[in-house]
């Protein structure tokens, strides 16, 4: 588990602070178009002098402009869905005639616990107060200048603005608005969530910009206190939209939630805007995607268990005192980049998506007849897996609406997904993996996601680099001095290595189609040569091109969807080529030609005068499938060259967390106490992996939020059913795999995907 680190980082001085920061990033950062948002100076204000350089953080919140905000009770009244309502036009309202008082005081109690007009003062006294706060807990937050000018110009456009962001952290709800109130676009309106805030918090935040959704809006649909909350939430999502106010959405549930990534309040506010449009309240809305990366999370639960409690004002306040106090005279500080994609129109993804949605199966059609045996054919079709629970806003939607709800989401996910690496990820990983070298790794590592077109949020000098990152990785790692100048770097065992696991999964999505594909491979491998057979034994095999893609199929329906997160309109043919190119590409996998086979570098396709020029746009889904007929003659062999084998492994190892996980799960089976809630059970497991890594030292694994994602695979595989109790819904063991042959099946059939 050791590795070593060269060069005399022991010995060099204490550099100052302005030192350190240029040896992390180099002024000419600031050419290639970045500028720190945190860095307020003399200039960034209209005066000068020496008392100025003393109060330009005060003076700078002063000269923000903040539009003024007009009471908007009675346009709420008016707006069409609470009149509708309230005049008895649509079920549930409450009749014609006058409107009673108490029905308009009901309005005003819910329009008042969803927002409040922002206080000019409040925001300027916050935003100074913030930014000096932010300059004790970061070294720098840097924004892209042709990013900014970017959501500028489309906010110049005359149409609202919709931010939808990742959520690391609960800061993102603070930094995003005080990030765009310093580029000139007013104040961002934020939809919070109300179980991550206490009443007093709610208040503070309400006068600051917030967006709450009542209780009320979750109750069933025959509800008449739910009809009434809905309807004032769409009135108000609308007045927002034609004022032009931009509005914040977070698309991921908060940090530190057991569940699924894809947060339902999220979708709930996303379903407003989208009502909004298709009904005309406004022709267009712009959706800017949104991703903050930090090298280490600012408030991230040490405790699991109370990762849910609600944060209160004292108690944020006396966070924010401990940070403070933390970062006392230390010399290292976070460091962040916000990362804004390319703004689009909500009216055209509506009108391009649902050209080309297809059928879908659930995972238990698609994989359990090839788990046990039954078929060797691989469905090509789209999985069917919502995770995400589906909540009364949502539900109010139509079914098609909801689905458009949903693949939105993801769709927001994946362009975000190129979002800036973080030292510190490339560090965990480096540490994880095991390499001997970190300086020559981390700059090799670094190297690969760049030609991948993914962006890092570091740069400056290698040695202050791996200084930095092993500062704030300090408390999940042991530095030895082994000789003068060198150290030896050594994973704390246990929660140190699953908080290592946690970083390095930031490296994925720019290496998933090569893990993806490795891990195929591996499995395709699996039947025919000893696990531990040498690199030369397995590049001597033929791998035809049909049984990649029915390998990479299996292993795309296995893995979660919200890990996977599929460009739009994405059949699985187009996915398989794609992880076949990416692997040819790295140097993995060499083209054997056969006699009379078409060369594997020809990407042009011989049918596609008859195929593919008639097809409507987006129409892939149906007869795709058919090209798989196309690669019969095409063969690979695993490359020779010297980096192969440690490469192939690297990528094998960024999937195997999950899929040692989902593997253990299967294990399980045959001593999980069940029938049990869904909550239990997943505890059982979660116990289970814990065990199981005090054994084997796979503390990667040992993961609550892999233990809940086990569950909820083998739930859609058929593995767990789920029936109601007066209790609640409880888990079983199917029928089907009570055996101890099928269970050991189901074993065998993950297993063979993971690289020892």
């Amino acid at each position: 588990m050791a590795t070593m680190l060269e060069g005399r980082c022991q010995t060099q001085p204490r550099s100052s602070p302005s030192g350190r920061e240029e040896s992390l990033f180099h002024r000419s950062i600031t050419d290639l178009g970045f500028c720190n948002v945190i860095l307020v100076k003399e200039e960034n204000t209209r005066f000068r002098g020496w008392l100025v350089r003393r109060l330009c953080y005060f003076l700078w919140s002063l000269e923000q402009h903040i539009p003024p905000c007009q009471d908007v009770p009675q346009k709420i009244m008016e707006s069409t869905g609470v009149q509708n309502l309230l005049s008895g036009r649509v079920p549930g309202g409450t009749g014609e005639g006058q409107v009673p008082d108490l029905v308009k005081k009901e309005v005003q109690r819910i329009l008042g616990h969803i927002q409040a007009p922002p206080r000019p003062f409040l925001v300027r006294l916050f935003s100074w107060a913030l930014l000096r706060f932010l300059n004790c807990l970061f070294l720098n937050v840097q924004l892209h200048k042709g990013q900014m000018k970017m959501v500028q110009k489309a906010a110049q456009a005359g149409l609202p603005l919709v931010l939808l962001s990742t959520h690391k952290t609960l800061l993102d709800g603070i930094l995003l608005p005080f990030m765009l109130l310093s580029q000139g676009l007013g104040v961002l309106r934020v939809a919070w969530d109300s179980r991550a805030c206490s009443p007093a918090l709610r208040a503070l935040l309400r006068k600051l910009g917030g967006l709450f959704l009542p209780p009320e809006a979750s109750l069933s649909l025959d509800s008449s206190e739910g009809l009434l909350a809905r309807a004032v939430v769409q009135a108000v999502i609308e007045q927002l939209l034609v004022s032009g106010q931009p509005l914040l959405i977070f698309l991921e549930e908060p940090p530190g939630a057991l569940g699924p990534r894809l947060s339902a309040l999220g979708q709930a506010w996303v379903g407003f805007v989208v009502q909004a449009v298709q009904v005309g309240i406004v022709p267009d809305a712009l959706l800017v995607p949104v991703a903050v990366t930090y090298d280490l999370v600012p408030d991230a639960p040490c405790d699991i268990d109370h990762a849910s409690a609600p944060l209160g004002l004292w108690t944020g306040a006396l966070a924010v005192l401990r940070s403070l106090w933390s970062r006392w005279g230390c010399s290292h500080r976070i460091c962040s980049r916000v990362h804004l994609a390319q703004p689009f129109s909500l009216q055209e993804y509506i009108v391009s998506a649902r050209s080309c949605w297809g059928g879908r199966q659930t995972l238990e059609q698609l994989l359990q007849p090839i788990v046990l045996g039954q078929c060797t054919a691989v469905p090509d079709t789209e999985k069917e897996q919502e995770w995400t629970p589906i909540t009364g806003p949502l539900l109010a939607l139509k079914e098609e609406d909801q689905l458009l709800v949903r693949r939105l989401s993801c769709h927001v996910l994946t362009s975000v997904g190129s979002s800036a690496v973080m030292s510190t990820a490339i560090m965990a990983t480096l540490l994880l993996f095991k390499h001997q070298k970190l300086l020559g790794e981390f700059s090799w590592l670094t190297e690969e996601i760049l030609l991948r077109g993914f962006d890092v949020g570091f740069s400056g000098q290698l040695r202050s680099l791996l200084q930095h990152s092993l500062s704030l990785l300090r408390a999940h790692v042991a530095l030895l001095r082994i000789r003068q100048g060198d150290l030896l770097v050594v994973p704390q065992p246990g929660p140190g290595l699953t908080h290592l696991a946690q970083l390095s999964a930031e490296l994925l999505p720019v290496f998933l189609s090569e893990a993806v594909g490795a891990c195929a491979v591996r499995g395709l491998l699996a039947g025919r040569v000893p696990p531990q057979g040498p690199w030369e034994l397995q590049g001597i095999l033929l791998l035809s091109q049909n049984e990649l893609y029915r390998q990479i199929l299996l292993l795309m329906h296995l893995l979660p969807q919200d890990l996977l997160l599929l460009k739009p309109c994405q059949s699985s043919y187009c996915y398989c080529q794609e992880v076949l190119d990416r692997l040819i590409q790295c140097g993995l996998l060499v083209a054997e030609e056969t006699p009379g086979s078409r060369p594997a570098c020809d990407t042009g396709r011989q049918r596609l005068s008859r195929k593919l020029l008639w097809k409507p746009s987006g129409d892939f889904t149906d007869s795709d499938s058919d090209d798989f007929g196309e690669a019969d003659g095409r063969y690979f062999r695993l490359s020779q060259q010297s980096h192969c084998p440690d490469f192939f492994l690297f990528l094998c190892r960024l999937l195997s967390p999950l899929l040692k996980a989902f593997a253990q799960a299967a294990a399980f089976l045959r001593q999980g106490q069940l029938p049990d809630t869904e909550l239990g059970y997943t505890e059982q497991l979660f116990q289970f992996l814990q065990a199981t890594a005090q054994e084997e030292g796979i503390f990667e694994c040992a993961d609550p939020k892999l233990a809940i994602s086990a569950v909820w695979t083998f739930r859609d595989l058929g593995v767990l059913q789920q029936t109601p109790s007066p209790a609640g819904p409880r888990l079983h063991l199917s029928p089907t795999f009570a055996s101890l042959d099928n269970q050991e099946k189901l074993e065998q059939f993950i297993r063979q995907f993971i690289c020892s």
